[in-house]
């Protein structure tokens, strides 16, 4: 029997504090991994479950690591006073709010995914509903063992405690399984998949070494090194999961942590990568042809005000012009939410999963209440949307196109044609047009050196100075609209 006043018993062992220390590293790993676009890149808060998915896997993951340090006496800490107490950390932090939570949230990662890409429709239990459901064999379980007080003075369960306990979590992650099974044939544009199969790795790597560490440390509670070694070992698998990238060195990080489910865009940001990855749109993200900013050789349009909204709205010039002056108004969501569902457009038919994307992050953006864009349509046109059975449905969003067609141009075009972004579009197209007037003449060969003494040249009817290479102006619009 170990002596009661070793650091096996008391805690406080020298492995026991590179545990915490790696338990406080896994975590800054995770709050950077999390916080990182939103400071670096500012990516706009959103709003539903794609923020509060992320922020619960934080706050579980957290819960978790600290229910252990607390609970299986990491810390030479008297069990005197209530926030001590083993029911608090080993059996409410550890689980409902621990590992319940983060198995929960990924159930209802999967979840969305099903009825999102498999059913092509949105879920019919709204996040906020389905995570207490899922939650609620947890706190019942809590509350059980709790009334029954079948915890010892060590946070330990008894034996017969043990095969519920092992059950339920086997439950879950066994319902993760079958989630995830269920949209294997999906072949999703980003991370969503490998995520949830990580998920499911490490929930049963976890699991399979607290069962060995409890039957290590109620089995072998005289062997004092082995009492050590085994919560030593449980609290740094249950921190750390290592993943390896071909292109890199292996990264540790906390493999429970997932954006991609929720939030697509965001999980392409990351730390591990030098390159660059950041989209600044979904269009970039799935590979749209020509969506994003306008490239510098586009040419600027003729712009006739006598012609059609949505006809000149065609044109990416005129629309990214059109854009910055609705932006300039405090009204630019209506024309944002145009130019997206424009870029859906450009999907092929044939191809339901991207335009599956497309059309979820156009919701969550533009349509629900509440959105970070959310824009002005009639109750009818957005529930046609929000109810639809057909999320690849090309007309989904054509009736609430319409509203806001009609929108922009009662309240935006007509103020539009006598702003300075109309003026500067004109500048733009009078000086594309003599630029490709110049580079004609150099192509037909009929531009002489010699004509260069009109506009002011010296005497000498071949001095080389006054020519003007065919395509420099263009070069020079190139440069100006640079800065």
């Amino acid at each position: 029997m170990a002596s009661t006043n070793s650091c096996a018993v008391q805690g406080g062992c020298p492995t026991d504090y590179v545990a915490i220390a790696i338990a406080i590293l896994s975590m800054m790993l995770l709050l950077s991994r999390s916080v990182f676009p939103c400071l670096v890149h500012k990516v706009p808060r959103t709003n539903g479950s794609g923020f509060w998915f992320p922020v619960f896997q934080v706050f579980g993951s957290f819960n978790l690591l600290l229910s252990l340090v607390l609970s299986i006496n990491f810390l030479k800490l008297e069990k005197k006073h209530w926030w001590t107490s083993c029911y608090i950390w080993a059996v409410w932090f550890e689980g409902p709010l621990g590992f319940g939570l983060l198995l929960s949230c990924r159930i209802a990662q999967a979840f969305q995914l099903y009825f999102i890409f498999v059913k092509r429709r949105l879920p019919p239990i709204r996040s906020y509903v389905f995570l207490p459901l899922a939650l609620s064999p947890w706190i019942a379980g809590a509350a059980f063992i709790h009334a029954k007080k079948a915890m010892n003075h060590r946070c330990h369960m008894g034996t017969r405690w043990i095969v519920p306990v092992t059950c339920l979590h086997t439950l879950y992650v066994v319902a993760l399984v079958g989630c995830t099974r269920s949209i294997r044939h999906i072949e999703f544009k980003f991370d969503e998949l490998k995520d949830l199969w990580q998920g499911i790795l490490v929930s049963s790597s976890s699991i399979g070494v607290w069962v060995v560490a409890y039957i290590l440390n109620e089995v072998h509670d005289d062997v004092a090194w082995l009492q050590v070694l085994s919560r030593f070992l449980l609290l740094v698998t249950v921190s750390y999961f290592q993943l390896y990238d071909p292109s890199q060195a292996s990264v540790l990080v906390l493999a429970f942590f997932s954006m991609s489910s929720s939030q697509p865009l965001l999980a392409q940001i990351s730390l591990r990568r030098r390159e660059p990855s950041e989209f600044r749109s979904m269009g970039q993200a799935l590979g749209i042809p020509d969506s994003g900013l306008l490239f510098q050789r586009d040419p600027a349009p003729g712009v006739d005000s006598s012609d059609p909204l949505d006809k000149l709205l065609l044109n990416r010039r005129f629309r990214q012009s059109f854009m910055a002056f609705a932006d300039s108004c405090l009204a630019g969501e209506s024309v944002h939410f145009y130019n997206e569902v424009y870029e859906l457009g450009k999907i092929p038919t044939d191809d339901p999963v991207r335009s599956i994307y497309m059309a979820r992050h156009i919701i969550e953006k533009y349509v629900v209440a509440g959105a970070p864009m959310e824009v002005n349509i009639s109750y009818r046109a957005r529930q046609d949307i929000l109810t639809t059975t057909n999320l690849a449905d090309p007309d989904l969003f054509s009736a609430a196109l319409n509203e806001v067609m009609q929108l922009m141009k009662t309240n935006l075009a007509k103020d539009y044609w006598s702003s300075m972004y109309y003026l500067k579009l004109k500048e733009e197209a009078s000086a594309w047009s003599s630029c490709i007037e110049v580079e004609g003449i150099g192509v037909g060969g009929n531009f002489s050196p010699r004509l260069s003494s009109v506009h002011g040249a010296a005497d000498d009817p071949f001095h080389h100075d006054q020519y003007v290479k065919p395509g420099s102006i263009c070069n020079t619009l190139e440069r100006s609209s640079d800065t």
